[in-house]
C-alpha cells in the first residue's frame, strides 16, 4: 500500500505525537499485565513506535509492505521484524502484548478477514496478554466529502506535497493519494489507493470475543479514533 511513498512516510507524519502516544500505551498496558515484558507491533509500518516501546519492552514487529520494513530495519537493527499478513500470520510464539495501530486493521477490508486478524493477533498472546487495536472509522464516522488538508514536506533536497480525495464502496473507504515530488533536476506525480474496511464497534468486539478475549472499548483512544483492548484469560 505505501509501496510509492515508504522513504517520505515519516516525514508526512511528522505531525504525529509517538511519544506521547506510547506513553499512553504503556500506561494502559501496566494497568492490565503489570509484569508485562514482551510486545509485537502488528502492522509496524517504519517503526516508529516500536522505537519509543523498545525502552520499555523486548519488541518484534510485523509488516505485509516490504518497503516499510526496509526503513523499519534501518530505524531498529537487531530486532526481529517480519514481513507477513495480519490475517494469516504464525511465528510460533506468544506475546505479553500484541498491538495494531494507527487504523492498520482497516486494510483487511472485511468483516471475516477482520476476524481471521484478531484471532491469529490473539492467538499469539500468552496468558493474560494484552491486545490493543486502533480501529479506523465506522461507516457512521467516514465522510467521503471531507476534503483532506495537504501535507506538505521541505527538506534540502525534497520538498513534496501529498493530498487525496475519497469515496466510499459498499462498506469500504476508498482513499486516492496523490503525490507531487521535486528532487533536484525532477518532478514526479505519484499515486496510490488505499482501501479500509468501515467496521462498526459491534464488529470489533464480536471478532475480540470470539477470539477468546474479554473486552474494552475506549471512545477516544490515542488520537480521536478510539481503542479496543482484549485480555486473554490467564
Amino acid at each position: 500500500m505505501f509501496a510509492e511513498s515508504a522513504e517520505m512516510y515519516d516525514l508526512f507524519y511528522e505531525w504525529k505525537d509517538y511519544p506521547a502516544e506510547v506513553a499512553l500505551l504503556d500506561a494502559l498496558i501496566r494497568q492490565r499485565h503489570f509484569s508485562a515484558r514482551t510486545l509485537l507491533d502488528v502492522a509496524c509500518g517504519t517503526g516508529r513506535h516500536l522505537e519509543l516501546l523498545a525502552n520499555r519492552y523486548a519488541v518484534e514487529g510485523l509488516d505485509i509492505e516490504p518497503r516499510l520494513l526496509e526503513v523499519a530495519r534501518r530505524r531498529l537493527p537487531g530486532v526481529p521484524l517480519h514481513l507477513a499478513d495480519m490475517r494469516s500470520f504464525d511465528l510460533g510464539r506468544s506475546f505479553d502484548v500484541v498491538t495494531c495501530l494507527f487504523s492498520s486493521i482497516g486494510y483487511v477490508r472485511t468483516p471475516d478477514a477482520l476476524g481471521e486478524s484478531l484471532s491469529a493477533m490473539a492467538a499469539h498472546l500468552a496468558p493474560g496478554g494484552v491486545l490493543i487495536v486502533e480501529p479506523w472509522l465506522s461507516p457512521e464516522q467516514f465522510d467521503p466529502y471531507h476534503l483532506a488538508r495537504p501535507l506538505v514536506i521541505e527538506r534540502e533536497s525534497l520538498a513534496a506535497v501529498r493530498t487525496n480525495a475519497s469515496t466510499v464502496d459498499g462498506r469500504v473507504s476508498v482513499l486516492d493519494f496523490h503525490y507531487l515530488v521535486v528532487r533536484p533536476g525532477e518532478v514526479k506525480h505519484l499515486t496510490e489507493t488505499h482501501k479500509l474496511g468501515l467496521f462498526t464497534r459491534d464488529e470489533y468486539e464480536a471478532a475480540m470475543r470470539a477470539a477468546g478475549l474479554q473486552v474494552e472499548h475506549d471512545p477516544e483512544g490515542l488520537m480521536g479514533r478510539g481503542l479496543f483492548t482484549g485480555t486473554r484469560p490467564a
